[in-house]
Protein backbone atom coordinates (compact mmCIF):
# COMPACT_ATOMS: atom_id res chain seq x y z
CA UNK A 1 0.00 0.00 0.00
CA UNK A 2 0.73 3.68 -0.76
CA UNK A 3 2.73 5.46 2.00
CA UNK A 4 0.13 7.73 3.73
CA UNK A 5 -1.16 8.81 0.36
CA UNK A 6 -4.93 8.30 -0.76
CA UNK A 7 -6.66 9.03 -4.76
CA UNK A 8 -8.49 12.56 -4.11
CA UNK A 9 -12.01 11.85 -4.28
CA UNK A 10 -13.73 12.61 -7.98
CA UNK A 11 -15.51 15.35 -6.79
CA UNK A 12 -12.31 17.11 -5.37
CA UNK A 13 -10.59 17.06 -8.95
CA UNK A 14 -11.43 20.12 -10.30
CA UNK A 15 -12.78 20.41 -14.13
CA UNK A 16 -10.38 22.77 -15.94
CA UNK A 17 -11.80 24.75 -18.78
CA UNK A 18 -11.27 24.18 -22.65
CA UNK A 19 -10.35 20.28 -21.14
CA UNK A 20 -11.94 17.47 -21.28
CA UNK A 21 -10.85 13.46 -20.38
CA UNK A 22 -12.45 10.18 -22.16
CA UNK A 23 -10.87 6.78 -21.16
CA UNK A 24 -12.24 3.34 -22.68
CA UNK A 25 -10.84 -0.36 -22.76
CA UNK A 26 -8.81 -1.72 -25.81
CA UNK A 27 -7.38 -4.28 -24.78
CA UNK A 28 -3.68 -2.92 -25.75
CA UNK A 29 -2.31 -6.39 -23.22
CA UNK A 30 -4.92 -6.44 -20.73
CA UNK A 31 -8.75 -7.31 -22.01
CA UNK A 32 -11.51 -5.72 -19.58
CA UNK A 33 -8.90 -2.95 -18.44
CA UNK A 34 -9.43 0.93 -18.76
CA UNK A 35 -6.21 1.45 -20.79
CA UNK A 36 -6.78 4.17 -23.42
CA UNK A 37 -7.51 7.52 -22.45
CA UNK A 38 -7.99 11.28 -24.61
CA UNK A 39 -7.44 14.18 -23.62
CA UNK A 40 -9.35 16.84 -25.76
CA UNK A 41 -8.17 20.65 -25.61
CA UNK A 42 -10.10 23.55 -26.66
CA UNK A 43 -8.58 25.99 -29.54
CA UNK A 44 -5.84 28.46 -28.14
CA UNK A 45 -4.34 26.73 -25.71
CA UNK A 46 -0.43 26.48 -24.90
CA UNK A 47 0.89 22.97 -24.00
CA UNK A 48 4.34 22.35 -23.70
CA UNK A 49 6.37 19.19 -22.71
CA UNK A 50 9.65 17.73 -20.64
CA UNK A 51 10.58 14.62 -21.90
CA UNK A 52 13.14 11.84 -20.93
CA UNK A 53 16.66 11.89 -21.77
CA UNK A 54 17.30 8.15 -22.46
CA UNK A 55 18.47 7.83 -25.54
CA UNK A 56 16.44 4.95 -26.26
CA UNK A 57 13.13 7.04 -25.85
CA UNK A 58 10.19 5.47 -27.16
CA UNK A 59 8.93 6.37 -30.10
CA UNK A 60 5.98 8.78 -28.72
CA UNK A 61 8.83 10.74 -27.33
CA UNK A 62 10.36 11.13 -30.09
CA UNK A 63 7.01 12.05 -31.96
CA UNK A 64 5.25 14.18 -29.39
CA UNK A 65 8.87 16.40 -29.91
CA UNK A 66 8.42 16.90 -33.11
CA UNK A 67 4.79 18.00 -32.59
CA UNK A 68 5.14 20.43 -30.76
CA UNK A 69 8.55 22.08 -31.76
CA UNK A 70 6.44 21.69 -35.26
CA UNK A 71 3.40 24.43 -33.41
CA UNK A 72 6.00 26.19 -30.78
CA UNK A 73 4.22 25.23 -27.88
CA UNK A 74 0.59 26.20 -29.03
CA UNK A 75 -2.23 24.88 -31.65
CA UNK A 76 -2.08 20.83 -29.83
CA UNK A 77 -5.73 19.67 -29.99
CA UNK A 78 -5.59 16.41 -28.10
CA UNK A 79 -3.09 14.04 -26.08
CA UNK A 80 -3.66 9.90 -26.58
CA UNK A 81 -2.56 7.86 -23.81
CA UNK A 82 -2.02 4.13 -24.09
CA UNK A 83 -1.32 1.65 -20.72
CA UNK A 84 0.36 -1.35 -20.96
CA UNK A 85 2.87 -1.54 -23.85
CA UNK A 86 5.06 1.28 -23.94
CA UNK A 87 6.15 1.28 -27.97
CA UNK A 88 9.80 1.59 -26.58
CA UNK A 89 12.61 -0.14 -28.66
CA UNK A 90 10.33 -0.85 -31.35
CA UNK A 91 12.75 1.00 -34.22
CA UNK A 92 10.48 2.09 -37.53
CA UNK A 93 7.80 0.29 -36.64
CA UNK A 94 7.06 2.29 -33.27
CA UNK A 95 7.30 5.21 -35.04
CA UNK A 96 4.45 4.40 -37.75
CA UNK A 97 2.38 3.21 -34.84
CA UNK A 98 2.74 6.23 -32.73
CA UNK A 99 1.89 8.61 -36.32
CA UNK A 100 -0.78 5.92 -36.92
CA UNK A 101 -2.49 6.91 -34.02
CA UNK A 102 -1.96 10.51 -34.67
CA UNK A 103 -3.32 10.36 -37.83
CA UNK A 104 -6.54 8.40 -36.86
CA UNK A 105 -7.70 10.47 -33.85
CA UNK A 106 -6.80 13.51 -36.12
CA UNK A 107 -9.33 12.51 -38.20
CA UNK A 108 -11.97 11.94 -35.79
CA UNK A 109 -11.47 15.19 -34.47
CA UNK A 110 -10.71 16.92 -37.57
CA UNK A 111 -7.79 18.39 -37.06
CA UNK A 112 -4.33 17.56 -38.35
CA UNK A 113 -2.06 15.17 -36.99
CA UNK A 114 0.63 16.84 -36.20
CA UNK A 115 -2.12 18.70 -33.61
CA UNK A 116 -1.90 15.48 -31.62
CA UNK A 117 0.42 14.44 -28.45
CA UNK A 118 0.55 10.40 -28.17
CA UNK A 119 1.79 9.13 -24.97
CA UNK A 120 2.62 5.40 -24.00
CA UNK A 121 3.48 3.44 -21.13
CA UNK A 122 4.14 -0.50 -20.12
CA UNK A 123 6.43 -3.20 -21.38
CA UNK A 124 9.22 -2.25 -23.11
CA UNK A 125 10.44 -4.00 -26.31
CA UNK A 126 6.57 -5.18 -27.65
CA UNK A 127 4.87 -3.61 -30.49
CA UNK A 128 1.99 -1.36 -30.24
CA UNK A 129 -1.48 -3.34 -31.16
CA UNK A 130 -2.42 0.02 -32.96
CA UNK A 131 -5.02 -1.30 -34.36
CA UNK A 132 -6.83 -2.61 -30.87
CA UNK A 133 -5.74 1.28 -29.75
CA UNK A 134 -7.80 2.77 -32.76
CA UNK A 135 -10.11 0.90 -32.41
CA UNK A 136 -10.61 1.95 -28.96
CA UNK A 137 -10.69 5.81 -29.81
CA UNK A 138 -14.33 6.20 -30.49
CA UNK A 139 -15.35 4.73 -27.34
CA UNK A 140 -12.40 7.32 -25.74
CA UNK A 141 -13.95 10.42 -27.37
CA UNK A 142 -17.50 8.93 -26.69
CA UNK A 143 -16.39 9.47 -23.13
CA UNK A 144 -14.68 12.86 -22.91
CA UNK A 145 -16.04 15.08 -20.09
CA UNK A 146 -14.62 17.82 -18.61
CA UNK A 147 -14.73 15.99 -14.97
CA UNK A 148 -12.87 12.92 -15.93
CA UNK A 149 -9.52 13.69 -14.17
CA UNK A 150 -10.55 10.54 -11.80
CA UNK A 151 -10.99 7.99 -14.66
CA UNK A 152 -7.76 9.36 -16.55
CA UNK A 153 -6.06 9.11 -13.10
CA UNK A 154 -6.85 5.13 -13.10
CA UNK A 155 -6.81 4.51 -17.00
CA UNK A 156 -3.03 5.37 -17.14
CA UNK A 157 -1.85 3.42 -14.64
CA UNK A 158 0.38 0.51 -14.75
CA UNK A 159 2.33 -1.40 -11.72
CA UNK A 160 0.92 1.37 -9.57
CA UNK A 161 -1.55 0.24 -6.74
CA UNK A 162 -3.35 3.26 -6.13
CA UNK A 163 -4.10 6.65 -9.05
CA UNK A 164 -2.53 9.96 -8.36
CA UNK A 165 -4.10 13.02 -8.82
CA UNK A 166 -3.95 16.63 -7.37
CA UNK A 167 -6.41 19.68 -7.48
CA UNK A 168 -5.97 23.19 -6.44
CA UNK A 169 -7.96 26.58 -7.06
CA UNK A 170 -6.67 29.78 -6.57
CA UNK A 171 -7.93 33.52 -6.86
CA UNK A 172 -5.83 35.49 -9.01
CA UNK A 173 -6.77 39.41 -10.01
CA UNK A 174 -10.23 39.27 -8.51
CA UNK A 175 -10.84 35.63 -11.21
CA UNK A 176 -10.95 31.93 -10.04
CA UNK A 177 -8.43 30.05 -11.69
CA UNK A 178 -8.00 26.03 -11.00
CA UNK A 179 -5.29 23.65 -11.63
CA UNK A 180 -5.58 19.69 -11.90
CA UNK A 181 -3.11 17.12 -12.61
CA UNK A 182 -2.56 13.26 -12.42
CA UNK A 183 0.47 10.93 -12.27
CA UNK A 184 0.88 7.64 -13.11
CA UNK A 185 4.48 5.52 -11.89
CA UNK A 186 6.09 3.26 -9.18
CA UNK A 187 8.95 1.55 -10.79
CA UNK A 188 11.59 2.43 -13.13
CA UNK A 189 11.76 5.66 -11.52
CA UNK A 190 15.16 8.07 -11.70
CA UNK A 191 13.04 10.86 -13.69
CA UNK A 192 16.03 13.29 -16.17
CA UNK A 193 13.71 16.35 -17.05
CA UNK A 194 10.27 13.99 -16.51
CA UNK A 195 8.41 11.61 -14.84
CA UNK A 196 6.91 8.11 -16.43
CA UNK A 197 3.42 10.27 -17.13
CA UNK A 198 2.49 13.41 -15.82
CA UNK A 199 -0.06 15.61 -17.28
CA UNK A 200 -1.26 19.07 -15.50
CA UNK A 201 -3.94 21.57 -17.04
CA UNK A 202 -4.69 25.05 -15.81
CA UNK A 203 -7.58 27.63 -17.49
CA UNK A 204 -4.83 30.79 -16.73
CA UNK A 205 -3.41 32.08 -19.92
CA UNK A 206 0.15 31.49 -19.88
CA UNK A 207 2.39 32.23 -22.90
CA UNK A 208 3.84 29.11 -25.12
CA UNK A 209 7.57 30.29 -23.92
CA UNK A 210 7.06 31.75 -21.17
CA UNK A 211 4.97 27.89 -20.20
CA UNK A 212 8.12 26.07 -21.74
CA UNK A 213 9.96 27.87 -19.37
CA UNK A 214 8.31 27.31 -16.35
CA UNK A 215 7.39 23.77 -16.83
CA UNK A 216 11.39 22.81 -16.94
CA UNK A 217 12.04 24.78 -13.60
CA UNK A 218 8.89 23.07 -12.23
CA UNK A 219 9.86 19.81 -13.14
CA UNK A 220 13.44 20.29 -11.79
CA UNK A 221 12.04 20.98 -8.27
CA UNK A 222 9.16 18.36 -8.27
CA UNK A 223 9.63 15.19 -11.15
CA UNK A 224 13.41 15.70 -11.43
CA UNK A 225 13.93 15.39 -7.50
CA UNK A 226 12.29 11.56 -6.73
CA UNK A 227 13.88 8.53 -7.21
CA UNK A 228 12.47 5.09 -6.51
CA UNK A 229 14.86 3.29 -8.30
CA UNK A 230 17.51 5.37 -10.25
CA UNK A 231 16.19 3.72 -13.92
CA UNK A 232 15.61 6.53 -16.11
CA UNK A 233 12.38 5.56 -18.04
CA UNK A 234 12.39 5.41 -22.52
CA UNK A 235 9.10 6.96 -21.88
CA UNK A 236 9.21 9.90 -19.15
CA UNK A 237 6.54 13.12 -20.32
CA UNK A 238 5.05 15.48 -18.10
CA UNK A 239 3.21 17.98 -19.85
CA UNK A 240 1.17 21.03 -18.93
CA UNK A 241 -1.88 22.40 -20.82
CA UNK A 242 -2.93 26.57 -20.11
CA UNK A 243 -6.39 26.98 -22.07
CA UNK A 244 -7.15 30.90 -20.88
CA UNK A 245 -10.60 30.17 -20.40
CA UNK A 246 -10.18 31.57 -16.67
CA UNK A 247 -9.76 35.21 -18.30
CA UNK A 248 -5.82 35.20 -16.73
CA UNK A 249 -3.26 35.84 -19.25
CA UNK A 250 0.31 36.17 -18.46
CA UNK A 251 2.91 36.35 -21.08
CA UNK A 252 6.26 37.47 -19.40
CA UNK A 253 6.23 36.25 -16.08
CA UNK A 254 6.35 39.73 -15.01
CA UNK A 255 2.60 40.35 -14.41
CA UNK A 256 0.74 40.45 -10.64
CA UNK A 257 -0.37 37.24 -9.91
CA UNK A 258 2.24 35.28 -11.62
CA UNK A 259 4.37 34.61 -8.17
CA UNK A 260 1.19 32.73 -6.67
CA UNK A 261 0.22 31.14 -10.02
CA UNK A 262 3.63 29.71 -10.67
CA UNK A 263 4.20 28.50 -6.92
CA UNK A 264 0.38 26.54 -6.82
CA UNK A 265 1.44 24.84 -10.38
CA UNK A 266 4.77 23.92 -8.42
CA UNK A 267 2.95 22.34 -5.64
CA UNK A 268 0.37 20.28 -7.89
CA UNK A 269 3.96 19.09 -9.22
CA UNK A 270 5.60 18.20 -6.28
CA UNK A 271 2.21 16.73 -4.90
CA UNK A 272 1.82 14.23 -8.21
CA UNK A 273 5.53 13.60 -8.04
CA UNK A 274 6.06 12.54 -4.12
CA UNK A 275 2.59 10.34 -4.79
CA UNK A 276 4.98 8.46 -7.19
CA UNK A 277 7.92 7.64 -4.10
CA UNK A 278 4.91 7.24 -1.84
CA UNK A 279 3.26 4.21 -4.55
CA UNK A 280 6.97 3.25 -5.52
CA UNK A 281 7.36 -0.61 -5.84
CA UNK A 282 7.07 -2.22 -2.57
CA UNK A 283 7.77 0.88 -0.41
CA UNK A 284 6.96 1.19 3.14
CA UNK A 285 9.05 4.44 3.80
CA UNK A 286 8.73 7.67 2.41
CA UNK A 287 11.93 9.37 2.63
CA UNK A 288 12.97 12.86 2.34
CA UNK A 289 16.84 13.89 1.84
CA UNK A 290 17.15 17.86 2.55
CA UNK A 291 20.86 18.39 1.88
CA UNK A 292 22.14 21.82 2.56
CA UNK A 293 25.36 23.71 2.92
CA UNK A 294 26.82 22.64 -0.45
CA UNK A 295 28.44 25.30 -3.26
CA UNK A 296 26.22 24.38 -5.53
CA UNK A 297 22.71 23.10 -5.89
CA UNK A 298 24.04 20.72 -7.96
CA UNK A 299 26.29 18.92 -5.99
CA UNK A 300 23.39 18.91 -3.10
CA UNK A 301 21.63 16.91 -5.52
CA UNK A 302 24.51 14.85 -6.25
CA UNK A 303 24.67 14.18 -2.50
CA UNK A 304 20.72 13.28 -2.49
CA UNK A 305 20.65 11.01 -5.13
CA UNK A 306 23.81 8.94 -4.15
CA UNK A 307 21.72 8.21 -0.92
CA UNK A 308 18.45 7.75 -2.37
CA UNK A 309 19.97 5.70 -4.79
CA UNK A 310 21.68 3.49 -2.71
CA UNK A 311 20.05 -0.18 -2.55
CA UNK A 312 22.45 -0.77 1.16
CA UNK A 313 20.30 2.65 2.30
CA UNK A 314 17.02 1.86 1.08
CA UNK A 315 17.46 -1.72 2.58
CA UNK A 316 18.41 -0.28 5.87
CA UNK A 317 15.47 1.61 6.35
CA UNK A 318 13.02 -1.03 5.20
CA UNK A 319 14.12 -3.19 8.19
CA UNK A 320 14.48 -0.08 10.44
CA UNK A 321 18.08 -0.74 11.14
CA UNK A 322 20.09 1.66 12.02
CA UNK A 323 23.24 0.97 10.08
CA UNK A 324 23.89 4.66 8.82
CA UNK A 325 27.68 3.92 8.17
CA UNK A 326 25.54 3.66 4.55
CA UNK A 327 24.59 7.32 4.84
CA UNK A 328 27.85 8.53 5.05
CA UNK A 329 29.35 6.22 2.47
CA UNK A 330 27.10 7.05 -0.11
CA UNK A 331 27.90 10.62 0.59
CA UNK A 332 31.56 10.31 0.30
CA UNK A 333 31.00 8.55 -3.31
CA UNK A 334 28.44 11.55 -4.55
CA UNK A 335 31.68 13.00 -6.34
CA UNK A 336 32.52 15.96 -4.60
CA UNK A 337 36.85 15.67 -4.65
CA UNK A 338 37.27 18.33 -2.20
CA UNK A 339 34.35 17.15 0.38
CA UNK A 340 36.02 17.86 3.93
CA UNK A 341 34.43 15.24 6.04
CA UNK A 342 35.44 16.60 9.03
CA UNK A 343 32.88 19.46 8.55
CA UNK A 344 29.74 17.24 7.54
CA UNK A 345 27.09 16.71 10.42
CA UNK A 346 23.76 14.41 9.58
CA UNK A 347 20.87 13.94 11.25
CA UNK A 348 17.51 11.87 11.50
CA UNK A 349 14.01 12.91 12.08
CA UNK A 350 10.57 11.52 12.08
CA UNK A 351 7.56 12.17 14.15
CA UNK A 352 9.36 10.71 16.67
CA UNK A 353 12.09 13.25 17.05
CA UNK A 354 15.27 14.04 15.36
CA UNK A 355 18.87 12.63 16.54
CA UNK A 356 22.40 14.41 15.28
CA UNK A 357 23.77 11.17 13.84
CA UNK A 358 27.15 12.31 12.81
CA UNK A 359 29.80 15.22 12.89
CA UNK A 360 33.43 15.70 12.89
CA UNK A 361 34.14 12.75 10.63
CA UNK A 362 32.13 9.90 12.83
CA UNK A 363 29.12 9.10 15.11
CA UNK A 364 27.76 11.97 17.09
CA UNK A 365 28.52 11.53 20.84
CA UNK A 366 25.72 12.02 22.32
CA UNK A 367 23.72 9.60 19.58
CA UNK A 368 22.44 6.13 20.20
CA UNK A 369 21.34 3.15 17.67
CA UNK A 370 18.28 2.73 19.80
CA UNK A 371 17.54 6.96 19.01
CA UNK A 372 17.95 5.86 14.94
CA UNK A 373 15.90 2.53 15.20
CA UNK A 374 13.18 4.41 16.90
CA UNK A 375 12.88 7.01 13.88
CA UNK A 376 13.37 4.65 11.42
CA UNK A 377 10.57 2.88 12.56
CA UNK A 378 8.12 5.86 11.65
CA UNK A 379 6.91 5.68 7.64
CA UNK A 380 7.87 9.41 6.69
CA UNK A 381 11.32 9.67 7.64
CA UNK A 382 13.81 13.02 6.95
CA UNK A 383 17.74 12.72 6.42
CA UNK A 384 19.25 16.01 7.03
CA UNK A 385 22.59 16.66 5.95
CA UNK A 386 25.32 19.76 6.20
CA UNK A 387 28.22 19.46 3.80
CA UNK A 388 29.38 23.46 5.36
CA UNK A 389 31.00 24.46 2.29
CA UNK A 390 28.25 27.30 1.20
CA UNK A 391 24.51 28.17 0.95
CA UNK A 392 22.81 26.05 -1.64
CA UNK A 393 20.83 23.22 -1.07
CA UNK A 394 18.51 20.58 -2.18
CA UNK A 395 15.89 18.08 -1.62
CA UNK A 396 15.29 14.93 -3.12
CA UNK A 397 12.72 12.33 -2.22
CA UNK A 398 12.38 8.50 -2.57
CA UNK A 399 11.14 4.91 -0.97
CA UNK A 400 12.49 2.42 0.95
CA UNK A 401 13.49 -1.02 -0.56
CA UNK A 402 11.21 -3.79 0.29
CA UNK A 403 10.93 -7.95 -0.43
CA UNK A 404 8.03 -6.72 -2.81
CA UNK A 405 10.00 -4.65 -5.07
CA UNK A 406 11.78 -7.83 -6.55
CA UNK A 407 8.44 -9.44 -6.47
CA UNK A 408 7.05 -6.84 -8.35
CA UNK A 409 9.49 -6.32 -10.69
CA UNK A 410 10.02 -9.89 -11.26
CA UNK A 411 6.56 -10.74 -12.13
CA UNK A 412 5.90 -7.64 -14.23
CA UNK A 413 5.44 -9.30 -17.63
CA UNK A 414 3.90 -12.16 -16.35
Amino acid sequence: MPVNYQTPAPEALHPVAGIRLGVAAAGIRKKDRKDLTVIAIDAGASVAGVFTQNRFCAAPVQVCRAHLAEHGNADIRALVINTGIANAGTGESGMAASNTTCAELAALLQVDASQILPFSTGVILEPLPVDRLVAGLPAALADLAPNHWHAAAHAIMTTDTIAKAASRQLSINGKNVTITGISKGAGMIKPNMATMLGFMGTDAGIAPALLAKTLKDIADESFNAITVDGDTSTNDSFVAIATGQSGVQFSTGQEAGWSELSAALLAVAQELAQAIVRDGEGATKFMTIAVSGGQTREECRAVGYAIGHSPLVKTAFFASDPNLGRILAAIGYAGIADLDVDNIRVWLASQSGETLVAEQGGRAAAYTEDQGAAIMADAEITIRIDLARGAAQATVWTCDFSYDYVKINADYRS
